[in-house]
């Protein structure tokens, strides 16, 4: 018997629909049209499964990270770094990822914040999407995602919901907020804290915490993301030729960083097929 369907929502997707404080301007909602609504067509699948040189720098940290904690000797060895790198295959991939991803590896080893912590959860980057969890807002029932990197707790019992970053980005709270939104589902009767860490500057956010009445709020913002997100892939799959004014395009300097440049028409980027 087929599954029922439900419409979703996360952290990713409400990001493609309001993009972080700051970046207003370098938002296009577009973006979330190929991605969300022309996922399945064989040209747009084709680059979704390319994960740009930021993602790939992103998810081999993770790993890097995950691995160090499998085998914690390394962490203390002299090859350490040069075996992780080998575990994640870093010659395969171009010199500015080698670079990073070294760098990140040496920086984590020099000052590996999880030891000597009670680590419940360290993710490896690359399992894909989490197990939903059912979130029943009034009589309207969604699918939320929140992809967790790591969660610890110290002597207090506090969990510790830790995302790890890497690059220049700034940290988001919205991030934060539906991580705690997650763990209130996932332990209720844990009190739980979120905090960002950035791999490459060893930067802390300031640790973020919400009552029960904030995670309400978001909540309830979530639940009208996905009931948007929704109706927009309905309009869509009931009138395509109108894709560019259900999803609207926004094109300029970004669009040199975009994915789909190659196949947007409303790209300056886009190479001729």
């Amino acid at each position: 018997m087929a599954t029922n369907w439900l419409p979703f929502a996360s952290y990713n997707l409400w990001l493609q629909f309001a993009p972080a404080i700051g970046q207003e301007h370098l938002h296009c909602d577009m973006k979330r049209g190929f991605a969300k609504a022309r996922n399945k067509e064989p040209q747009v699948k084709a680059l979704l499964e390319q994960d740009s040189i930021p993602q790939q720098i992103g998810i081999l940290a993770q790993r890097g990270v995950y691995e160090f904690h499998q085998n914690t000797d390394l962490l203390h060895q002299l090859g350490g770094v040069q075996q992780i790198a080998e575990i994640l295959q870093l010659s395969q991939k171009s010199l500015e990822i080698q670079e990073r991803v070294i760098s990140i590896l040496k920086n984590y080893r020099d000052n590996p914040i999880l030891v000597g912590k009670n680590i419940i959860q360290l993710s490896r980057g690359d399992e894909g999407y989490p197990e939903p969890i059912l979130i029943r807002e009034g009589n309207y029932l969604f699918k939320f995602y929140a992809a967790i990197d790591c969660i610890f707790s110290l002597t207090d019992d506090t969990l510790h919901i830790l995302d790890f970053k890497t690059g220049k980005s700034n940290f988001d709270l919205r991030q934060g907020y539906i991580y705690l939104l997650a763990a209130s589902y996932l332990y209720p009767q844990r009190q739980a804290i979120a905090i960002f860490y950035n791999l490459e500057n060893g930067k802390w956010s300031e640790p973020i915490s919400a009552t029960s009445e904030t995670l309400k709020c978001f909540q309830i913002e979530l639940t009208l993301i996905a009931k948007r997100h929704q109706k927009d892939l309905s309009r869509y799959r009931a009138r395509t030729a109108e894709f560019s004014q259900i999803f609207p395009p926004n094109p300029g300097v970004m669009c040199s960083f975009c994915s789909f440049n190659s196949i947007c028409k409303f790209s300056p980027c886009e190479v001729a097929a």
